[in-house]
């Protein structure tokens, strides 16, 4: 999977990609062998293109990288991280629909957008 409106991040580009990030990141931890990730996949990239500039969009593929599965302690997919400043400010667990996301993104946006005032 890849797309221009998100990026594919691994343990080793983890860091410069959501860490590092100049604006809020929501990465999208999951598998292949994941139905609810399948499901929501296409939400999730519709998403990462609306938000362009905005919010960054990443997928971990989790038994690809499990260093970044076990660091922050997935137990769970599809599981829904939003960092901004190199911390995690909000999490979702489980399949979520397009318009539930939205909310999310925008709620962590404002958040953030008021913590930069």
């Amino acid at each position: 999977m890849s797309s221009d409106a998100y990026v594919t991040t691994s343990d080793s580009t983890f860091q410069k990609d959501v860490l590092q990030a100049d604006v809020p990141v929501v990465v999208d931890f999951w598998a292949a062998w994941c139905g609810p990730c399948r499901m929501m996949a296409p939400a999730f990239e519709e998403l990462a293109g609306e938000y362009t500039g905005k919010m960054r969009f990443a997928k971990l593929d989790t038994d690809a990288n499990q260093q970044m599965a076990m660091q922050y302690r997935i137990q769970a997919i599809p599981m829904l991280l939003f960092f901004y400043k190199g911390e995690v400010v909000k999490s979702l667990v489980g399949y979520r629909q397009k318009k539930d996301l939205k909310q999310h993104i925008d709620e962590v946006l404002a958040s953030t957008a008021r913590a930069n005032v």
